[in-house]
């Protein structure tokens, strides 16, 4: 029973985007290693930026800075 667990930012993802990956995910499951679309789970954990840091920086900054460096190029 293959159980696989999605974390992503609590910023803008929309159902339909979430059913898209658990579909994809599920028949990729069921292409690669054979398994049955009813035993597959899939959990999708949303974090809120505020929690999710990266790169030394929590989200909110890094995209700022990110931001940033683009209004320089």
């Amino acid at each position: 029973m293959p159980y696989v667990n999605i974390k992503i930012t609590k910023d803008g993802v929309t159902p339909a985007q979430k059913a898209q990956l658990v579909r994809e995910i599920t028949e990729t499951l069921v292409r690669v290693l054979d398994k049955k679309p009813e035993h597959t789970h899939i959990v999708i954990d949303e974090v809120d930026v505020e929690n999710w840091g990266f790169a030394g920086l929590l989200t909110a900054e890094w995209r700022q800075r990110q931001k940033e460096n683009e209004q320089v190029d």
